[in-house]
């Protein structure tokens, strides 16, 4: 029988990712034993150079404060947006998770979480490579080796992969969960309040 698989689909810089992180912390530790849980980067925006757009941080501020109203307890500085030159790039973030996770296989949560309070805690701009591996030696990650990596073939290949995949499973929105079972993929519905409307849609289908 081949293993069950619970795959979590996400991008550091998503704000409805890191809105959803107290729930998803949640299900996981509800889930099922024979369940293995599998973090993919889905890539939001690919690299650029190019000031963000004024409309499209218009838009990016406007799901900050829908997810302010819908979940008190998350709380954004939107200093980022003057204080920076917003891109609308989170490859090098993605890319930022390959590395650490390279190093440390615990680093892929821990520099998520690091991306995630930078950006809307703290204003800094994770879209630039030095604001990464300021995040990545604060790990006491070797920084050498991560500035290495960040931008090596073999990080662009392997962040082109999981979208990849992400793409064959049909994900077009972050953070999305999908359980693989006997070779078939199952989008799992989610709610950033309620775990168990996940938790009842995985039981339902490992039962079926």
């Amino acid at each position: 029988m081949q293993p069950t698989t619970l795959y979590y689909i996400h991008d550091p810089m998503c704000s409805w990712c890191w809105a959803f992180t107290t729930v998803w912390k949640q299900i996981q530790t509800q889930l099922p034993p024979q369940i293995n849980v599998k973090r993919l980067l889905g890539g939001l925006a690919p690299d650029s150079d190019q000031a963000m757009p004024i409309e499209t941080q218009q838009q990016i501020k406007q799901a900050w404060q829908q997810i302010e109203q819908r979940l008190p307890q998350k709380k954004f500085n939107f200093d980022f947006w003057t204080n920076n030159q917003p891109r609308r790039s989170t490859y090098p973030a993605c890319r930022a998770v390959i590395a650490a996770r390279d190093q440390d296989p615990r680093c892929d949560l821990l520099i998520t979480q690091a991306i995630q309070k930078a950006y809307y805690q703290q204003a800094r701009n994770p879209s630039d490579d030095s604001t990464l591996l300021e995040l990545a030696t604060a790990l006491t990650l070797d920084p050498n080796r991560f500035a290495q990596q960040l931008n090596a073939i073999a990080t662009q290949n392997q962040l082109k992969e999981e979208i990849r995949l992400c793409r064959h499973m049909h994900v077009s929105r972050f953070p999305s969960l999908v359980l693989e079972q006997n070779g078939a993929y199952w989008p799992i519905e989610i709610d950033y309040n309620d775990a168990h409307i996940s938790l009842e849609v995985i039981d339902r289908l490992l039962t079926a």
